[in-house]
């Protein structure tokens, strides 16, 4: 892949996760009657802060801290501001990430399953699901450079 192309679409990155935190990942309510409020990871974030610190600093750390920090991180390999070495400490940054995107499709399955809920998934988790695979493309893209390519 072409570098330029490469960074400017690692770039982007920095644009769309915070459009992806604030952006409705699932419309949820208490039975069909009382309609359906939407969820988004900053929301769902605040009410976890109120009930469960724990469990907010852990979901907080794999949903914003994680992919943002990966992607900085390769932001800083590409223009050759951190060593290549950092690749591997920026994939696992990734993995974490990938982790936050499983924990809401449980979520969903098992509100889902009980019955008591009404849920309906939005674009928003479809914009940060993409972000994070992204990331992870973005991540196997930014090649070590001894095993690069020679561009023409």
């Amino acid at each position: 892949m072409n570098q330029t192309v490469l960074k400017f679409i690692t770039l982007s990155m920095l644009v769309l996760y915070p459009i992806a935190w604030f952006a409705p990942l699932m419309r949820a309510g208490l039975l069909p009657i009382f309609g359906l409020s939407e969820i988004s990871v900053v929301t769902g974030l605040q009410s976890l802060w109120g009930s469960d610190v724990v469990l907010a600093l852990v979901v907080t750390a794999f949903a914003i801290f994680a992919p943002f920090l990966k992607t900085i991180g390769l932001i800083l390999v590409q223009w050759k501001l951190l060593d290549f070495r950092a690749l591997p400490v920026l994939h696992i940054l990734g993995k974490l990430a990938m982790a936050d995107v499983f924990l809401i499709a449980v979520y969903i399955t098992l509100a889902k399953g009980i019955g008591v809920a009404t849920i309906e998934t939005a674009w928003g988790l479809y914009l940060f699901t993409g972000c994070i695979v992204a990331s992870l493309a973005l991540g196997i893209a930014t090649e070590h450079p001894k095993t690069a390519t020679p561009q023409a």
